[in-house]
Parts: C-alpha cells; sequence; structure tokens
C-alpha cells in the first residue's frame, strides 16, 4: 500500500533525491532498488559484515515511510529471516534510530548505515528477539552458531556464473561430479534446516 499521496510533495522529492543519490554512489556493502511506481517501498540488500555470523549472507530489508514521515521515523523490516536480538519473528527492526532517537533531518542512508552497524553490533538490552538476546549474552558462541547457520539457509548470496561458462550450448550441460557436488550441498542445506527446527 503505497503512502505517495500522503506525503508533501517537498518531502518526495527529497526522498527521490536520497533514493537516486543513493543508487548512484551506494554506500559500501548496500544496494538499494529503486522502485519508480512508489518512492515509499524502499527496499535495500544488505551484505553481512566480515567478522560476524551474518558474513557472506546478502539480507533484503525494508523501510516504510508512514504519512507522518520525516517527523516520525519510517518502520524498518529484514524481508530475509534472520536470527538477530533486535529483530523480531515478522522481521521489524528494533533500533533507537527508529525510535526515541530519531531526528527529522536523518535520511534513508543513515538509518541503512544503522541497520548495518545493528549486524555488527547487536543490542541485547532492546531484544526483539528474547532467545537471541539471551543466547548473545550468556552463549555467544551458540548464538554465533545459530545466526550463521540461518544466514547460510536464508541469505546465501548468488554465487556469480564462472567467466567463461556460457549459458547455452553444449557447455552449459553439467558433468557428473557438479550434479554430485550440487547434491552434497543440498542434503547439507536440508540437514541445517532440520538442526535448526529442533532448536
Amino acid at each position: 500500500m503505497s503512502n505517495v499521496e500522503n506525503l508533501s510533495p517537498q518531502c518526495i522529492r527529497q526522498v527521490v533525491k536520497e533514493l537516486q543519490d543513493l543508487v548512484k554512489t551506494p554506500p559500501e556493502g548496500i544496494k538499494v532498488n529503486l522502485n519508480e511506481q512508489d518512492i515509499t517501498d524502499i527496499q535495500a540488500y544488505i551484505e553481512g559484515p566480515a567478522g560476524t555470523p551474518y558474513a557472506g549472507g546478502l539480507f533484503k530489508v525494508k523501510l516504510i515511510l508512514g504519512k507522518d514521515f520525516p517527523q516520525g521515523p519510517p518502520k524498518a523490516f529484514f524481508l530475509t529471516k534472520i536470527f538477530h536480538p533486535n529483530v523480531a519473528t515478522n522481521g521489524e527492526i528494533c533500533v533507537n534510530t527508529l525510535k526515541k532517537d530519531w531526528k527529522p533531518d536523518l535520511g534513508i542512508k543513515h538509518i541503512l548505515l544503522t541497520i548495518k552497524c545493528l549486524l555488527i553490533v547487536p543490542n541485547a538490552e532492546s531484544a526483539l528477539n528474547e532467545e537471541a538476546g539471551k543466547l548473545l549474552l550468556e552463549h555467544y558462541d551458540d548464538y554465533s552458531q545459530r545466526a550463521r547457520m540461518m544466514t547460510e539457509i536464508h541469505a546465501a548470496a548468488p554465487k556469480p556464473p564462472k567467466p567463461g561458462l556460457e549459458s547455452e550450448g553444449p557447455m552449459a550441460k553439467k558433468h557428473a561430479g557438479d550434479k554430485k557436488v550440487a547434491a552434497d550441498k543440498k542434503k547439507l542445506l536440508k540437514d541445517k534446516k532440520r538442526t535448526l527446527k529442533r532448536l
């Protein structure tokens, strides 16, 4: 549902300009998808930061601008499943920047960078996911393992095709060895999902 008609023309111009700037010069590890039909539907991909259980993952996030934006903060959600203290099971993100610390001059770039920082430094004190918050504080290794497993299952970044391989023609056929590797990966992923369900 679009909120474009609820925003002032000045606010719409500002949001469009900021989104275009983010597409032209994206912050490191963040890629914004522009929805020209509805600029209040802001979606971006955030790369899991190195040195965290989210490394190697690609996480889709969504910002929803309310009719009181920019006076009121947008709502933010992870569309990709993630195990994180500050992310509810429905994907809602809890961070002070989107609550009591919100200021109308904070832009979309600032919000996306804050969400990325949350992947580096989770805040167990304001946990929406109590289990993740408790594990983070009491058993970091278990927390890290569970977060890494969820990342591997739900946020695996697509692998780019190998250079020189064509997508059509005789070279496109997979060798028997490739099929075995793919089957092994599938089995490993299935085992991880089964383990996750038991947790």
